[in-house]
């Protein structure tokens, strides 16, 4: 890993509005403040509610409601959401919900150009990053793209009060997976060391009040607020491990996104831990614990989430596939991915065994 005061660091241009109440009551100004007239509002069939009213928030600027994003954006989705924007005449998209909603709105401005306003209603902080996904027989593609990235997100901690904990918990260990692979990054900064430190110990810190008391807005805010700055830090780095074992999980297998990045996330993280001990110690400080990976699995367990692959559907045969199809792709990691190296760690996740790699 390189020293820490050899860097770079570029700030993207984003506006953020956090408050209670901010999505019904901010969202109309700051798409007037980005000159926007014909919004199409776009979310899933679960949050259609919550977009119905934030769709009526913008009055006449709402130029109508599509709900019909998916998990991992498959291309077809993604298709007739762009068909929607231009039946609409929109000059713009509002984004409300979690990454599968937040991630059709990427689509839509990758191929339109059209400004996004995000209004997340999870922990999954795609909101603050430049990268897409698509999903397409089978294989998820990604990329970063400035055209992408929300010109305003709104977050409303009240938007989150009606999200269940088993989701809460697996969404908010997503968000602190993005810290984790940041600090280990090779584009990673002393800036990006202190946004991730603070946002996984507000995570962690509150996600036990959140399992304990669902609706405490005070809970909720600290979590989104983690939340918010673990995506900034995703959005300012390169994805390594982690991120690759994911999409190839979710794009490939069809498992589900938070439940498999919380699984994943101890294992991926030992793996890279020898070959990267600052990042591993500055996680441990932030969780108040000597083993972090470690402490992140019991996290989890602690807060009911899965602890396996098998738990969340992946058969024993897809491991050596999957194994093959991370280890093939070229990306940035502190430690070198082998396909038996890739293999060991899917194999420690499919048995929710202890996070234990032996350093390369």
């Amino acid at each position: 890993m390189k020293h820490l005061l050899d860097f770079s660091y570029e700030s993207w241009p984003m506006r953020v509005v956090f408050r209670p109440g901010a999505a019904t009551t901010a969202t109309a100004g700051e798409a007037a403040a980005l000159g926007l007239r014909r919004l199409l509002v776009v979310c899933g069939s679960h949050g259609a509610r919550t977009a119905r009213a934030v769709a009526d928030s913008l009055g006449s600027a709402c130029a109508g409601l599509h709900d019909g994003a998916r998990m991992h954006v498959p291309v077809e989705v993604a298709d007739r959401g762009v068909e929607a924007a231009r039946a609409a005449g929109a000059d713009g998209c509002v984004a409300v919900g979690g990454g599968s909603s937040i991630g059709l709105g990427k689509a839509i401005a990758l191929r339109t150009g059209l400004p996004l306003i995000a209004v997340p209603s999870t922990y999954s902080g795609s909101e603050m990053t430049p990268v897409w996904g698509l999903t397409e027989h089978g294989t998820k593609r990604t990329g970063r793209d400035p055209v992408v990235l929300p010109r305003s997100v709104v977050y409303d901690p009240g938007l989150t009060l009606s999200l269940p904990v088993p989701l809460s918990v697996t969404s908010g260990i997503n968000a602190i997976a993005h810290a984790v692979e940041a600090l280990y990054a090779p584009d990673t900064s002393p800036l990006i060391a202190l946004m991730a430190q603070e946002g996984v110990r507000a995570v962690a810190g509150a996600l036990p009040e959140v399992a304990a008391d669902p609706g405490s807005l005070q809970a909720r805010s600290r979590a989104l607020y983690g939340a918010w700055l673990c995506g900034s830090c995703l959005g300012a780095t390169t994805m390594g491990l982690h991120h690759k074992l994911c999409h190839v999980l979710g794009g490939s297998f069809g498992l589900p996104h938070a439940e498999t990045h919380t699984v994943v996330l101890p294992y991926a993280f030992a793996y890279n831990a020898p070959a990267a001990p600052d990042a591993a110690a500055a996680v441990a400080r932030a969780l108040d614990a000597d083993d972090a990976p470690h402490a992140l699995r019991e996290l989890a367990g602690r807060l009911g989430a899965p602890r396996s692959l098998a738990e969340l559907g992946l058969k024993e045969g897809d491991l050596e596939v999957a194994a093959a199809q991370t280890a093939g792709q070229a990306y940035a990691n502190p430690r070198e991915v082998t396909a038996d190296g890739a293999l060991a760690v899917l194999r420690a996740a499919y048995q929710g065994a202890a996070p234990r790699f032996p350093a390369a």
